[in-house]
């Protein structure tokens, strides 16, 4: 009896580790992959490019504090608004 409880203890902890592999495994393949930061320079110099990356950003909330996101709004408002 105390063999039987031995084996299911352990089968049971086999699997349990195999789903945190598989679901582990499953968030890797589902992140996005990083892009390179463009500067606010670049964007400035790429207007077209930052009024995408702009929309990009408003319409995915979860990227919308990101560095890139921030110096494509920064580059707009320089373009629309001035310097300063």
């Amino acid at each position: 009896m105390k063999k039987n409880t031995l084996i299911l203890t352990a089968v049971s902890l086999v699997l349990v580790l195999s789903a945190f592999k598989v679901i582990s495994a499953e968030e890797v393949a589902a992140a996005p992959e990083p892009t390179e930061t463009k500067s606010i320079a670049w964007y400035v110099a790429n207007l077209k490019e930052a009024q995408d990356k702009n929309q990009q950003c408003h319409d995915n909330p979860a990227i919308k504090s990101s560095e890139d996101c921030e110096n494509s709004l920064h580059a707009l408002q320089i373009s629309f608004k001035g310097g300063n």
